[in-house]
């Protein structure tokens, strides 16, 4: 008899197991819920998923956003309605339909404490609300009259609430949480020319995915989903890393195709990456700017696996070994020379609004093999090396400059170097910041010589740090930057480190989509800021930590 008992308690206890959960799970969320400053009540306090969803009772939506919620409890199917905009989502369905498409879903109704529960973000975003999540407060804001431009791009869909029962139900009262302050927005400036994003081919990281390997219309596919969401997010250009290790994503009669597009360098992929990419982006009326690696020739310090006409395997005398990758010796005039022919390669044969360089010139803080290039090609007496590495950089920018603006003086041709030029510790006209490594210094790339020569049409530091960060704070760097560029001509860009969002490796201040967002409106201190340009694609539109491409369409587009 007492074997029975203690049965029948478990059996209690399992059943009743999942409904704790979730109660348990939605109770210590407190989740806070506002339109346009208003605070929303809800019957059922939201919830999070493990898919990191939030979930509200369609009274939210019926009663808060002002939509028709029919529930249809045969079928199961919620209908949300409002203007022109009609929403079907089924519980257990995968899928909803959205003015008439399908949509693929990640969470779909759920039913909880006797409410029904619908995806918020889909929801509110489908029926042309704004969306902005304060992940410190828990704190969810919702904007009305916001123009979303650009292509749709269905989020995550929502299912209607259930009609309310007949007996009246106990209204929750939100939780009386403090609710920090939401960032000011939108921004005050929306005149911002560049609103860029770049894209990372190497290791395929944003583009193409590993998954589309010799697939041409799979990353046709992918390349247009990506500029859609950039789109929508309310970006109006990307830099596409065409030659991430010494090869290309384009045909090329000086370096084999990259591996990146097939899974063999060297493999014809068959099509035109770079052809289709500028067509597409000029088809939504977006730039395209052809970002190089410059001296960069592998990843890693193999040679396994590299093309026959690899530089490293036709001119093994110009590559020296660093940093656990192979770089091209900038102190060999025939490979500088070599590196700017590819790049007008593409100048020549595609209709690109720019080229782009990156920081890869000389490591940093690794040791360099380049003493017998010092000796033989110092035709200068430069009478140190670091110099003597300075000099090479500044004849490649030099001439790669005025190459490209001789063909097509319309492109624009810019660099962006890491964000500190010298500390003013090694420079007393250098930045007040105390990094560790610095262009001049470490990368040998005298930035100051090429903005005031007029050799680059615009600069875009990295400045990857936050805005309370001491060795190297962002508002300290980019004061510095628009001090350089002043009565220069030389535009300056800004690149804001979208990957550290949602990082937990990173600090406090960048668990929250607010650092970019405050850091962007900094930039609009100074007329000399000519826009910004977000590392990388995939942290906006894949990745999205905390509502970020909400956050940054909201900016953009106020």
């Amino acid at each position: 008899m007492n074997y029975r008992k203690w049965i029948l308690g478990l059996l209690v206890v399992m059943l009743c197991l999942p409904m704790w959960t979730t109660g348990a799970r939605a109770a210590s969320v407190q989740i806070t819920i506002e339109l346009d400053g208003e605070s929303l009540s809800t019957d059922v306090p939201p919830y999070i998923t493990r898919t990191n969803v939030t979930m509200v009772p369609v009274g939210v939506v019926s009663k808060g956003l002002g939509a028709g919620v029919v529930w249809d409890q045969a079928s199961k199917t919620a209908t949300i309605s409002k203007g022109n905009n009609v929403l079907k989502l089924t519980s257990g369905s995968k899928s909803a339909i959205v003015n008439g498409a399908s949509v693929s879903l990640d969470t779909s109704v759920q039913i909880t404490q006797g409410r029904v529960m619908v995806p918020l973000r889909f929801v509110s975003e489908q029926l042309g609300l704004q969306v902005v999540w304060n992940q410190a407060a828990k704190h969810i804001a919702l904007y009305s009259n916001v123009e979303i431009g650009g292509p749709s791009t269905p989020s995550t869909p929502s299912v209607p609430s259930v009609p309310t029962p007949s007996v009246p139900m106990p209204v929750v009262p939100t939780p009386t949480v403090p609710t920090p302050t939401v960032p000011s927005i939108p921004g005050a400036k929306t005149g911002k020319a560049m609103k860029g994003a770049w894209v990372s081919t190497v290791f395929n990281l944003d583009w193409p995915s590993t998954a589309s390997a010799g697939n041409a219309d799979k990353q046709k596919k992918e390349f247009d989903s990506m500029l859609d969401k950039l789109q929508a997010a309310g970006f109006n250009s990307v830099f596409v890393q065409v030659r991430p290790a010494g090869d290309a994503l384009y045909p090329s009669q000086l370096v084999p195709w990259s591996k990146v597009l097939s899974g063999t360098q060297g493999k014809e992929p068959g099509y035109d990456p770079l052809q289709y990419m500028v067509s597409s982006a000029h088809s939504r009326g977006m730039q395209l700017h052809a970002w190089f690696n410059p001296f960069r020739a592998t990843t890693d310090a193999s040679t396994t696996g590299l093309a026959a006409n690899h530089i490293a395997k036709l001119h093994p005398e110009w590559i020296v070994k660093a940093d656990s990758k192979l770089y091209i010796n900038p102190g060999i005039p025939e490979a500088r020379q070599h590196i700017i022919d590819t790049v007008m390669e593409v100048v020549r044969g595609y209709d690109i609004d720019g080229v782009h360089l990156d920081d890869y010139f000389y490591p940093s803080n690794v040791t360099f093999a380049d003493d017998t290039a010092f000796k033989t090609y110092n035709s200068q007496a430069i009478a140190t090396k670091g110099d003597w590495r300075r000099d090479n950089i500044n004849q490649f920018i030099r001439q790669l400059g005025a190459e490209i603006h001789a063909v097509k003086p319309a492109v624009s041709f810019g660099v962006s170097p890491f964000g500190v030029w010298r500390n003013k510790k090694a420079d007393s006209s250098g930045s007040d910041t105390t990094a560790g490594v610095s262009a001049y210094d470490d990368m040998y790339a005298d930035v100051r010589t090429w903005i005031k020569s007029g050799w680059v049409d615009y600069v875009a530091p990295q400045i990857y740090w936050s805005l309370s960060f001491s060795a190297a704070r962002y508002d300290k760097l980019v004061d510095w930057w628009v001090n350089e560029v002043t009565g220069t001509g030389v535009k300056l860009y800004i690149g804001l480190a979208s990957y550290k969002v949602g990082d937990t490796k990173q600090t406090a201040e960048w668990q929250s989509g607010d650092q970019i967002i405050n850091q962007l409106k900094y930039n609009e201190k100074y007329d000399e800021v000519s826009g910004s340009i977000l590392f990388r694609a995939n942290d906006i539109v894949v990745r999205d930590p905390f509502g970020l491409a909400s956050l940054l369409s909201f900016y953009f587009k106020s």
